[in-house]
């Protein structure tokens, strides 16, 4: 998705500061005004139009380098809650799990939310949608767990509910991006274990709990996730 720069060469500490200045204020400018130009941006950056095109061939390029960004810190996300899972020893029950997969996601998705809005126009639903397939499987994985252990309603399979789920999610993230809503992922978490078929009283303990104990799985430090 990410135009290739102007050379095949690495790129120089310098160009490597550069893009990541350009990538942050597009992240701005395009959260701010979805029809930001790439004069806008580079004004932003504060750096040449010419600079911008070094470095992305276009708006889509601009928007697939957020796009790769955004997939880089969901894999390490993912990569942190099943580092986390592990040193659990055994599986913990699946609303906490649940609800630590999303107070993990959230700063991230905080931060990318602007890309929901861009993303049929500049991504196409297929790739936006796989930005977000390492966590739809992971999340199936913990509905179906939480299926067996009769914490989660079966009336939905794992795979369509994960989607359900992450559907829900994202129309948090926009009604952030609208300012008709504001949340630190507590509400977010809490409501996706509600959604997944949890009591009301579990869920809003379960998220509360790892809310309180700020351990590292619930709430780790993710690449951008400021």
């Amino acid at each position: 998705m990410t135009s290739p720069p102007a050379t095949h060469e690495p790129l120089s500490r310098t160009a490597r500061a550069t893009r990541t200045r350009i990538l942050e204020a597009a992240r701005r400018e395009l959260g701010r005004n979805a029809d930001s130009s790439l004069g806008d941006i580079a004004k932003a950056a504060g750096v040449a139009r010419r600079t911008v095109y070094a470095h992305f061939a276009g708006r889509a390029a601009l928007v697939g380098g957020l796009a790769a960004d955004a997939g880089e810190a969901i894999r390490v996300a993912i990569t942190v809650i099943d580092a986390s899972a592990a040193s659990r020893g055994p599986a913990p029950d699946a609303a906490s799990a649940l609800a630590r997969v999303v107070l993990t996601l959230w700063p991230v998705g905080d931060r990318y939310r602007t890309l929901i809005g861009l993303a049929r126009q500049d991504l196409g639903a297929n790739g936006f949608s796989g930005l977000l397939a390492p966590v739809r499987d992971t999340v199936a994985g913990i509905l179906a767990r939480g299926q067996r252990q009769g914490v989660f309603h079966t009336g939905v399979p794992p795979g369509p509910l994960s989607r359900a789920l992450e559907a829900h999610i994202l129309a948090l993230l926009d009604s952030v991006n609208c300012g008709i809503w504001a949340d630190d992922g507590t509400g977010a978490a809490t409501t996706a274990l509600i959604a997944a078929g949890a009591d009301r009283d579990v869920a809003a303990s379960t998220v509360r709990r790892l809310r309180d104990a700020n351990q590292p799985g619930a709430m780790p430090s993710c690449p951008g996730a400021k």
